[in-house]
């Protein structure tokens, strides 16, 4: 019998019609955790499966539920789930769909639109450059992919038709190892751009806690736009 749900035959991972709306219900209920199908990425591992029945017989000898009091996870279990998940889609979501109401959408679509694009702005602030923005009160811009790749520049601030560039390195704790050393590193690119551009290279350094490591920096990219702005 010809199964129509399925959208092409090749190979064995198989595209389904409907997999987006499959994929966000399996989702939404932690169908596929590790709980609940055993820690299949560690499994597989172990196996270093050469073929895929290596891996099937490996599976289902072998996998359990990472839950206390876990189960064996058999082939029943793996048809049980997904006529559990038939169930959540066909009743679950089914009641879910005829309860929407038109002004449910509508104030849906605009607090994503406008809303959370306002929170997520919000949080863009408090990001380094956005302290770094709010601080020198100058506008600092992503720099292009190209000034990434020639100059190891992540940002720029313009000044009079010159530029600054700065480039964040994050540290996970404490003092850099070598707090030169990015600066030793990336010495010949930050010469050229300061040739192309005229303005210096900074480093922000950045802890964990989207907090300044070396705030001394402010005061030097302070003293950089007010030389450009005099020349």
């Amino acid at each position: 019998m010809a199964k129509e749900w399925i959208k092409g035959r090749e190979g064995r991972n198989l595209r389904f019609k409907r997999e987006n709306l499959l994929n966000w219900a399996t989702n939404r209920w932690n169908l596929n955790y590790a709980y609940s199908v055993g820690p299949t990425s560690e499994l597989i591992r172990k196996c270093s499966p050469k073929i895929f029945e290596d891996w099937e017989i490996f599976y289902f000898e072998n996998a359990y539920q990472k839950k206390k009091d876990g189960i064996k996870v058999t082939r029943e279990h793996i048809t049980q789930l997904g006529e559990k998940l038939y169930i959540k889609l066909s009743e679950v979501i089914q009641n879910e769909l005829e309860s929407i109401h038109h002004q449910e959408c509508i104030d849906y679509v605009y607090n994503l639109v406008l809303n959370r694009t306002y929170e997520g702005y919000q949080k863009e602030i408090g990001t380094i450059y956005g302290q770094l923005e709010s601080i020198l009160d100058e506008k600092i811009q992503p720099a292009p992919d190209e000034w990434d790749r020639r100059y190891n520049v992540d940002f720029f601030i313009e000044v009079k038709g010159k530029y600054i560039g700065l480039q964040i390195k994050p540290i996970s704790s404490g003092r850099p190892l070598d707090y030169y050393q990015w600066e030793r590193i990336h010495e010949e690119n930050h010469k050229k751009f300061k040739n192309k551009f005229g303005g210096q290279v900074f480093f922000i350094y950045s802890t964990g806690k989207k907090e300044i490591y070396n705030l001394e920096v402010i005061n030097e990219i302070k003293k950089e736009v007010e030389k450009l702005n005099i020349l």
